[in-house]
C-alpha cells in the first residue's frame, strides 16, 4: 500500500501543510507496511529552489528533511527543464520523471493520493 502526498498549490497552507503531513505519515507507515512518496507538480513546483518568501524557506526545508529521511519526492520532469531547474532539483534529490507517467503508476498501484 503507498499514500501520496500530491502538492500542486502554491499557497502556504498547501505548501507547508503539504511538505508536512508525509513526514508524520512516514512515522508510522513502515509499521502498517505502508510506504510514503511526495510529488509536486504545478504551481507548487516553481516554488522548488526559491527563498523569496518565509514560506519558500520552510517549504523547502520540509521538502530538504523529506529526501533526507528517505522519502521519496518527485516533480515533474518536463516542467523542471521549462523553468531551467532540472539540474537543481536532481541535485537535490528529487526524481523527475513526466507527470502522466507517475499519476498511472500512482492508479496502477493502488495508492492514495492526498492533494495539497
Amino acid at each position: 500500500m503507498k499514500t501520496v502526498a500530491h502538492i500542486f498549490h502554491d499557497d502556504e497552507d498547501s505548501l507547508l501543510t503539504g511538505s508536512r503531513l508525509p513526514r508524520r505519515v512516514a512515522e508510522v507507515a513502515a509499521q502498517n507496511d505502508v510506504e510514503v512518496e511526495v510529488f509536486v507538480f504545478g504551481a507548487a513546483q516553481r516554488r522548488l529552489g526559491r527563498s523569496e518568501t518565509d514560506t519558500d524557506r520552510k517549504f523547502n526545508a520540509q521538502i530538504d528533511e523529506l529526501i533526507a529521511a528517505g522519502v521519496p519526492v518527485g516533480a515533474c520532469v518536463n516542467a523542471a527543464r521549462a523553468d531551467g531547474a532540472e539540474t537543481e532539483l536532481l541535485e537535490r534529490g528529487l526524481t523527475l520523471a513526466v507527470a502522466r507517467d507517475v499519476f498511472l503508476r500512482y492508479t496502477l498501484e493502488g495508492a492514495t493520493v492526498v492533494g495539497f
